[in-house]
């Protein structure tokens, strides 16, 4: 297919006599019914062309957006119950875990001989404070880190 400029085509299809705005709004609505694209043509007052152009811009009209549903409050949730098997006799902070006692936990690091504690182990219950154990000196162990973190997962699966 030939191409031919878009002066070229204004002039064949719009004879001199006709009013230059009124062949550019029929020149939109070819373009419009085309497909949309771009459609430019340069004229002046005289029908010379003086440098000064008009371009006619189409543009596809779009979908208007589509409103989205207004926001539901949500409930709040209700507070986690402790699980069936932990000691009810035990102290629980606002969050909801076991409250230790921190002179405890340093008794047990004098009496050990750490009481700055000891690079590399943490204190551990020997009997969970959640199964029952009490919170003393004599229910604690140094314990490794790595074998805490061991013990930690199968404490919180249960009371066995």
């Amino acid at each position: 297919m030939r191409r031919v400029s878009r002066r070229a085509l204004f002039a064949t299809l719009f004879p001199s006599d006709v009013p230059v705005r009124w062949a550019l709004s029929l020149v939109a609505i070819f373009a419009l019914l085309a497909g949309g694209h771009t459609v430019s043509a340069s004229s002046t007052r005289g029908g010379t062309s003086k440098g000064k152009s008009h371009a006619a811009k189409v543009v596809k009209p779009r979908a208007p957006k589509a409103t989205k549903p207004p926001k539901v409050a949500k409930a709040p949730k209700p507070p986690k119950q402790p699980a069936t098997r932990t000691a009810s006799a035990v102290p629980r902070n606002e969050k909801g875990r076991i409250q230790r006692s921190a002179a405890a936990r340093h008794a047990f690091a004098r009496q050990t001989g750490f009481p700055h504690g000891r690079p590399g182990y943490v204190i551990d219950h020997i009997k969970p404070l959640a199964c029952g154990g009490v919170d003393a000196p004599s229910n604690m162990q140094w314990q490794t880190i790595a074998e805490g973190k061991i013990k930690d997962r199968t404490e919180r699966r249960g009371c066995r």
